[in-house]
């Protein structure tokens, strides 16, 4: 069963929701989740006359983060090489596609489900929810763009104290930082995504596609550079006693792929 939806709705199916579709583990991104978000990145981008791609989670929030299965295996270095490039290339195919992408997050968006939040080109965020990058905590670092793609949005000094704390902020604190180009309850958290594609739909799809281009050359000159040397940082860390406590301790735990096992 596919873990990956598309919607065609809004405004005479020019906005296509990409809806994340495995609630019952909150939306935790294994490897077959990553394959289905690859297959419907690349339906979307064959597909004609769609002006805007909303990313969400079904369920009570947009996702935990990584699969505790698919965490069991990261501790073997070709694993992690091999299992890392397929959530690189979902993640960079999103936000290659010359469509804008918005993510909607409510819930939580937690570690790589926060990271694929980052991979889009603008965020409206619940002002009660919960987003963060735990993986210090862990004795790893955010390794599928997290980094580069936070540091462009709020400055090296912030994406600092964010990443290097694990600290977790709320929808509010988001809008505050710049992670969040809109903010609203969650109540009217879809009716603030549809007014936000709505301004996108106003403009011409070509000059988009092309600006958002531009502005993510401009703001990462040096992209390939960052994910080699997240790759280097990860297989070092997966080797240090403290990651492998953490790991262990990690997936002991009952209810791994909840928010709260996060923080």
């Amino acid at each position: 069963m596919a873990h990956v939806r598309i919607d065609r709705i809004d405004r005479i199916d020019r906005v296509a929701h990409l809806v994340l579709d495995r609630p019952e583990r909150r939306n935790a991104l294994d490897e077959e989740l990553v394959e289905d978000l690859v297959t419907a990145i690349a339906e979307l981008e064959a597909a004609d006359g769609i002006g805007c791609v909303v990313v969400r989670g079904d369920g009570p929030g947009f996702s935990a983060g990584i699969d505790a299965s698919t965490l069991a295996k990261l501790a073997a270095p070709d694993e992690l090489r091999r299992i890392r490039g397929a959530f690189v290339a979902a993640y960079d195919g999103l936000e290659r596609l010359p469509i804008p992408t918005i993510a909607s997050v409510h819930g939580w968006a937690i570690g790589a489900g926060f990271e694929l939040a980052l991979a889009c080109d603008l965020r409206v965020v619940a002002a009660d929810a919960t987003l963060g990058l735990p993986e210090t905590r862990m004795g790893v670092v955010p390794d599928v763009g997290g980094t580069g793609r936070l540091t462009s949005l709020v400055g090296p000094g912030r994406a600092k104290e964010l990443i290097l704390t694990s600290r977790m902020i709320d929808g509010t604190q988001a809008g505050r930082l710049g992670i969040a180009n809109r903010v609203a309850p969650s109540a009217k958290l879809t009716a603030a995504t549809a007014a936000l594609a709505d301004e996108l739909l106003a403009c011409s799809a070509t000059a988009n596609g092309l600006a958002k281009r531009i502005i993510d050359r401009a703001a990462r000159p040096t992209w390939n550079d960052t994910l080699d040397a997240e790759l280097d940082a990860q297989l070092q860390c997966i080797q240090t006693p403290e990651f492998i406590e953490a790991y262990r301790r990690f997936l002991a735990a009952p209810g791994a792929n909840t928010p709260t096992a996060r923080r």
